[in-house]
Parts: structure tokens; C-alpha cells; sequence
């Protein structure tokens, strides 16, 4: 009896052992999309290759190609607020703004989108993707390495600046946006504006 007793306990701990989950395999994941950094320069200059930019210009300039072969020029849509989103295919956070930012796009006239992919990534690649999760605004693939010079390196995606009619950065959001929050800022500025005119 204490033999056959001894057995089911031995029995026990194995089949307790094999429910045990799994250690995580040792494979290099990304970070959540928000808190994906990007390489630091070292303390004696910057060995990455990346153009490392702390600040971005109060009223900046961008001219970027995009993947239906056009430019974009932020200079060409004064007058309207632009939303500069820095995003990329493999940032779940940016996929799930995306169709927001392509709704509010397309429902104001004086609102126009303008989406950076920040990574690595053949056009082909991009207008596979773009087939797939298809959007109104103009997409621009941008160099990683020597990203945008009056925007400051994004340290984690997705990235995004509301830059008012006058060219000005209006607000700077780091992690996802929705539109809502966007309009409420537009509609803010407006109810400023008209208490001081």
C-alpha cells in the first residue's frame, strides 16, 4: 500500500511538472510600440550613423516623397492644420490610429494627415502593405538614418505633431492618437483665438 502510494505521489509531481509552463524562448522581441527606443549616440559622438536630434524646430519645414510618387510639402498647406504622424507597419499602436486619422482626413477640409513610416522598408513592400490597410492621407517612407531635420528623433512610435495654420507645432503626442483628441485641440485653439480677437 505505501509502495502504490509512493508510485501516485511520484506520478503527481511529474504531471504537476508538465503543466508548468514553458520558459519563454530566448528570441529578440519588439517593445511596445510607445516604448520603442531608438539608438543613443555614445558619449563620444554618435557611433549608430543615426542623425540623433533632441528638439524640433517651432515651425518646421518638410518635403518629403511620397509612395504614389508625389511630394508633400508642409509649406504648401498653410492654412491648415497638419498632423505629422510618425508610424510603422510593425507598431501595433499606429495600425490601430490609422483608420482614425484617415476618417478625420477625409471629414475636414482644413485638416490634412501626412503619415512618416519610420523603418526600414521597400516601397513595394509599402504599397503591399498600404493595399491591405489602406488609408486617404499621403504616406512617405523615411530614412531612418538621417530622419527629417526640423523634427526631433522619435524615441518610440507612434509620434505625432499637430502643426497649426501659421506653420507652428500646436502639440506634440508621443504614443497614439485619436481624432477626438485632435479636434478638441483644434476646437481649443479656435475658442482662444476668438476670446483675444
Amino acid at each position: 500500500m505505501k509502495a502504490a502510494t509512493s508510485v501516485c505521489l511520484v506520478f503527481l509531481v511529474l504531471a504537476l511538472a508538465a503543466c508548468k509552463p514553458a520558459a519563454p524562448e530566448a528570441t529578440p522581441s519588439k517593445l511596445p510600440a510607445t516604448t520603442q527606443a531608438k539608438p543613443e549616440p555614445a558619449a563620444d559622438g554618435n557611433e549608430t550613423g543615426v542623425q540623433i536630434r533632441e528638439k524640433t524646430a517651432d515651425q518646421p519645414a518638410l518635403s518629403v516623397p511620397t509612395v504614389a510618387g508625389k511630394t508633400f510639402d508642409l509649406a504648401e498647406h498653410r492654412g491648415q492644420w497638419v498632423v505629422v504622424n510618425f508610424w510603422a507597419t510593425w507598431c501595433g499602436p499606429c495600425l490601430k490610429e490609422m483608420p482614425e486619422l484617415s476618417a478625420l482626413d477625409a471629414m475636414r477640409q482644413d485638416v490634412q494627415v501626412i503619415g512618416l513610416a519610420y523603418e526600414d522598408i521597400e516601397l513595394a513592400d509599402m504599397q503591399a502593405f498600404l493595399k491591405e490597410h489602406p488609408v486617404v492621407y499621403p504616406i512617405a517612407i523615411v530614412d531612418v538614418m538621417a530622419p527629417p531635420a526640423d523634427f526631433a528623433t522619435p524615441r518610440g512610435l507612434p509620434m505625432t505633431y499637430l502643426i497649426a495654420p501659421d506653420g507652428k507645432v500646436a502639440k506634440e503626442f508621443a504614443g497614439p492618437v485619436t481624432a477626438s483628441m485632435i479636434e478638441e485641440l483644434i476646437a481649443d485653439s479656435r475658442a482662444k483665438a476668438a476670446e483675444r480677437g
